[in-house]
């Protein structure tokens, strides 16, 4: 199985972000200079745009798509406590007759 890439600080990624946007030199220099791909640097770019609210309608914030995730885990754990409850109320209506 291939080794995940590493996990830059996020200090780092906005520094790097910030050297793109400062325009002096291009991403793939800015990329090589850093050591990482020039596709991860694109996409922390991009990110950092759509967080700023510049993106394409429709595209979510990064806290947009947290609070996404945490919803729909805490959905899932709804449904399923909404089924034991099904069964139990089934379980307990079967012994009352």
């Amino acid at each position: 199985m291939p080794k995940s890439p590493p996990r830059y600080p996020d200090a780092f990624r906005e520094e790097a972000v910030a050297l793109v946007q400062a325009g002096e030199r291009t991403s793939p220099q800015i990329a090589r200079d850093l050591g990482i791909n020039e596709q991860t640097l694109r996409n922390w770019v991009k990110r950092a745009e759509i967080d700023a609210g510049h993106g394409a309608p429709g595209e979510l914030t990064s806290d947009e798509r947290a609070e996404l995730v945490r919803l729909r885990r805490e959905n899932r754990v709804l449904q399923q406590e909404k089924e034991i409850l099904k069964k139990a109320a089934a379980y307990f209506a079967k012994e009352t007759l």
